[in-house]
């Protein structure tokens, strides 16, 4: 016995050693991405000839719920969400399959890109590093991208555990060819013969070449390096070569910044690395940050470049796995000092005790052999799996102490002990065991969530009845040698068993605490429901705030003009001079908008960085909106898990746009203070110089719409001429002019033309100033426009959501168009969908109880006696919301509903026990009261034991707050008030319920043993 019990703990450190430890359970959005970039275009341009085509060739794919579809400057993007339990292998499959039937895209595009997953699941994000020059060095940050790419990232990837390693720098390197039209039109040459001329020039093969006894391969050589671009013939004046050098300018560099980034001050370069699927996420971070340690002391420092880590996620678990392990000891003691306080024998409360390690040391071997992780969920059920695991033990142990009371000799005492209570403890665990089923078939978030909490208490209660029954048993024949004296174990409490049975002895009482304890809870249940939420507000101790920039600011001019006074607000509270003093920040801009996020060194000084931020730093900048709130792990739709998301469909833009507007005005007067958005953003309209041909004046000077449109392009970041390959890394080569800064110096632009004449631009266009679109959103092949808002931390989703369809969603749909839809999308569509499947799973468990029940007692009475006593666990699950709610937030969400399905199991099994002990003694032919009394008397400490056990140590999860907390608080609360009020009045219930039924009926051998 001592071999194995070594064994089994040396294997469950082995396997704890080996468990991935993340932060929460991998869970599976099944989602496609595709992403196709072009480079100069416009949304609308992105919309009608990439993003249109690409819905048309998936349209009709098998599972996809919702095709989502946004056109960006320059790019555009696809998500495909599937329904959960799709073959995503197969879907990928099909969706590259019909890649191939798309029709040619635009040349100077490139290839879509097909990537299995999203972007949207925070728990991949192992961390963020910024790369900034160190203080001697020269240049600018921007100018080491290069080896950023070259260097840092692959030594990163090369990490077991790295997903992916993103370097956000800007698009790389061009080659730039800059024309000065005044001297180009002065020599005769016009830009369309440029453009061809220089696209003209590449490189071709000419196959094998025979020369005599030779044979060589045949290439010319017509492409140009950079440096020799500048050579290009372009025609003869006078007998004298027009060279492209001669009206152009030759570089490499990389385009128009649009993107700006700052860490600390400092302009920086971001890395985001990302976590493979069910890798050890402190493993991983541990060997990613010694890599980084080495690249910082060795290449980088040679380059004059520093990195420094900002998002650690580590930090976080640490932080969760600390607490939930503090709760986890504190838990122990506390169940142990309950069995200590009714055993009153330190021996065989050691030998109970003996149980919870083992035990855990068994579920970490089943973990690893499933393939799971340690994670905060999976933690959780080990918590609360403490109080469950000795229940079998202390019924055994009770049982042999009774039976040696009675002047057995020990080891028949330890035999027995376990064979009475042997089938009684196999019912109790079947129906524990059994209400999760139905949790672990779920497929969708819920189940995936919430899988490993199941599982995990699930294999706990498994070993431990085991071990009660098998290793405990003979181990008491050695641990109670020489203990002496009467526990009164087995004799419980007789004067209160005589008021149980006096309470009951009449018809009329019996009905009366039936009616009573049956009513009563299912209406003071109701009465007593909270609101109805989601996911909870996880927060990660971090501050982050949004920007929208005035309509129309280029990126160079928002980091030129306002991105220094938020450099110069954050500079003293990160030098020290003001409080509270941060850790590390970083500010991230883009064109349109922007983001700031920070840490405090302080974790305690969160909420007072929060308040800064509102009210100090993101203030009073001209024409930008903006707001701030703590950062959550759970992301959602517009940033949390809690965010409400209501889609606004149209094929009427700008009527869209304005409903819009005034939906997001509608909601920040419902909600103050909040965040609100809207993807994309109306206001944010980008300024567009339009080009109208006038096709006349055009066909007079020898041209058409198409070249006029090189010419156009040629105008602004610059029209694409093909690509140069250095022998690493291709280059685009990019024509442009440098024409005025103003739409009339624009106009003014001279061009040549194939008739010999010089004239302007404007001579050939009409240009005028309009608002164009910071981009296209389409849900479902529709243009949609989506506004989220983030509720409250104080306010349930429940009653964020009677707001909107109270105060806001009725003057919307007033204003849409003809044409209009609206959708709910984000939490407030998982809400529904998620009170349904909880609803069908917790109709589920009990209906399996109730079979599992009728099976074991071979009896639809005793089944219906021992379910009745659920409506009291509902009620004092309420309670016990309530009660917390009255010290923190708590609403009735997701993990709290995951509560009552869990609690089901572990109340019936008290019940079990009770209802087993009488039948049993009927059994052995005693009459219904005194089979009721030797019940009590024989249970009732037992039963004792257990419930305080399994509350006392679920009670530090539910008042320890700290990181993490509020995920599993709610549920600890609804198991600490079920079980408790259930066997405060099960106590009445049962015996009066047994009562009303009356008369003997056989009993099944198993059952009946369990009181003999």
């Amino acid at each position: 016995m001592v071999v194995l019990v070594v064994f089994v703990a040396l294997l469950g450190l082995l396997s704890l050693a080996r468990l991935p430890l993340q932060l929460f359970p991998d869970i599976d959005r099944p989602q496609i991405t595709i992403r196709a970039n072009w480079s100069t275009a416009s949304p609308e341009e992105i919309e009608s000839e990439i993003l249109e085509p690409l819905e048309k060739v998936l349209q009709g794919l098998p599972g996809v719920e919702e095709l989502e579809g946004n056109a960006n400057a320059g790019e555009a993007a696809i998500t495909l969400r599937f329904s959960i339990g799709t073959d995503m292998r197969s879907a990928l499959i099909e969706v590259l399959s019909r890649m191939n039937r798309l029709q040619p895209l635009p040349r100077d595009s490139d290839r879509p890109v097909v990537t299995l997953g999203g972007d949207d699941n925070s728990n991949d994000t192992l961390c963020w590093f910024f790369v900034q020059l160190l203080p001697s060095a020269p240049g600018t940050i921007g100018s080491h991208r290069r080896f950023i790419e070259d260097t840092v990232r692959p030594r990163i990837e090369s990490i077991p555990g790295v997903a992916s390693v993103t370097v956000n720098a800007g698009p790389p390197d061009n080659v730039h060819i800059t024309v000065d039209p005044a001297r180009a039109a002065a020599l005769g040459v016009a830009l369309p013969d440029i453009a061809n001329r220089a696209a003209s020039a590449n490189n071709v093969s000419g196959g094998q070449l025979d020369v005599g006894r030779r044979q060589y391969a045949l290439r010319f050589t017509g492409r140009f390096d950079p440096d020799q671009l500048g050579a290009l013939v372009l025609a003869w004046r006078d007998g004298r070569p027009v060279r492209l050098s001669d009206v152009a300018s030759i570089d490499v560099s990389p385009p128009t910044r649009q993107f700006f980034t700052y860490q600390n001050g400092n302009p920086a370069i971001g890395i985001q690395i990302r976590r493979a699927n069910g890798a050890n996420a402190l493993a991983t971070l541990d060997a990613v940050k010694a890599a980084v340690a080495e690249l910082r002391d060795g290449p980088m420092k040679a380059r004059g470049l520093g990195i420094e880590q900002s998002f650690d996620s580590s930090l976080f678990i640490r932080r969760a796995v600390s607490l939930l392990t503090e709760n986890l000891v504190v838990g122990t003691l506390l169940a142990l000092g309950v069995v200590w306080w009714f055993m009153r024998e330190l021996r065989i409360t050691g030998l109970i005790a003996a149980s919870i390690p083992l035990c855990l040391f068994g579920t970490f071997i089943m973990l690893e052999l499933l393939g799971r992780s340690l994670n905060v969920i999976s933690l959780a059920g080990l918590a609360f799996a403490v109080g469950m695991v000795v229940e079998g033990a202390i019924v055994v142990s009770g049982n042999i102490v009774r039976l040696r009371e009675t002047g057995l000799a020990l080891p028949q005492a330890a035999r027995e002990g376990a064979r009475q209570v042997a089938g009684a403890l196999f019912a109790s665990t079947a129906t524990t065991i059994a209400v999760f089923v139905p949790v672990l078939f779920l497929k969708d978030v819920e189940g995936q969530l919430f899988g490993d909490l199941a599982l995990t208490i699930s294999i706990a209660v498994a070993i431990s009845i085991v071990l009660a029954l098998t290793l405990l048993p003979s181990a008491a024949v050695f641990v109670m040698k020489g203990i002496s004296g009467t526990s009164g174990y087995g004799h419980g409490w007789p004067g209160l068993t005589d008021r149980i049975l006096r309470a009951t002895d009449t018809r009329g009482k019996q009905l009366g605490w039936i009616a009573a304890l049956l009513v009563v809870p299912v209406a003071g249940a109701y009465w007593l429901l909270p609101p109805l939420d989601y996911l909870p507000p996880v927060k990660r101790a971090a501050i982050d705030a949004f920007f929208t920039f005035p309509p129309g600011m280029s990126p160079e001019t928002v980091n030129r003009e306002l991105l220094p006074v938020l450099l110069k607000r954050m500079k003293p509270y990160m030098d020290g001079t003001a409080q509270p003093q941060l850790k590390n920040w970083y500010i991230i801009s883009w064109p349109g908008g922007g983001t700031i996020g920070a840490r405090v060194k302080d974790p305690n000084r969160i909420r007072e960085l929060e308040t800064l931020m509102r009210e100090r730093i993101i203030t009073d900048l001209p024409d930008t909106r903006a707001f701030a709130f703590e950062g959550e792990l759970f992301e959602g739709i517009g940033g949390s898990a809690r965010s409400i998301g209501i889609h606004l469909q149209s094929e009427d833009s700008p009527a869209l746009n304005q409903v819009a507007l005034n939906g997001r005005a509608l909601l920040e007067q419902a909600f103050p203070g909040s965040a609100v958005q809207s993807f994309p953003n109306p206001e944010a309209a980008s300024l567009e110089l339009r080009a109208v041909p006038d096709d006349r004046r055009i066909a007079e000077v020898g041209w058409d719409r198409a070249t006029m449109g090189t010419v156009v392009r040629a105008l602004g970041e610059g029209a694409w001429l093909g690509e140069y390959f250095d022998g690493h890394t291709r280059l685009p080569i990019m024509l442009r002019v440098a024409c005025g800064a103003t739409p009339e110096e624009i106009a003014e632009t001279p061009l040549f033309t194939p008739s010999g004449q010089q004239t302007r631009l404007g001579d050939l266009v009409n240009l005028s100033t309009v608002l164009g679109p910071p981009g296209i959103r389409r849900i479902d092949h529709r243009r949609t426009v989506t506004l989220t808002i983030d509720p409250p931390a104080s306010m349930s989703l429940q009653d964020a959501l009677s707001t909107i369809n109270r105060d806001v969603l009725p003057k919307i749909r007033a204003q849409m168009p003809a044409d209009g839809s609206i959708r709910m999308a984000g939490s407030a569509d998982s809400l529904s969908r998620t009170l349904v499947t909880m609803g069908r799973v917790f109709g589920l468990a009990l209906f399996v109880l109730a079979l599992l029940m009728t099976a074991l007692f071979r009896s639809v009475r005793d089944s219906a006696v021992v379910l009745l006593t659920v409506p009291l666990a509902l009620i004092g699950g309420m309670l016990g919301l309530r009660v917390l709610g009255l010290v923190a937030f708590q609403a009735l969400d997701l993990l709290s509903m995951i509560g009552f399905v869990m609690m089901i199991g572990v109340i019936v099994n008290h019940s079990i026990l009770l209802v087993a002990a009488v039948r049993g003694a009927q059994g052995g032919g005693v009459s219904l009261e005194e089979a009721i009394r030797q019940g009590l008397n024989q249970r009732l400490r037992a039963i004792l034991a257990s419930t305080l056990t399994g509350a006392l140590g679920a009670l530090p999860m539910a008042v320890n707050p700290g990181p993490g907390s509020v995920i599993y608080r709610g549920l600890a609360a609804v198991n600490i008030g079920g079980v408790i009020v259930s066997l405060v009045f099960s106590l009445i219930l049962i015996p009066a319920l047994i009562r009303l039924f009356g008369a003997q009926h056989a009993v099944p051998a198993p059952v009946a043993e369990a009181a003999s």
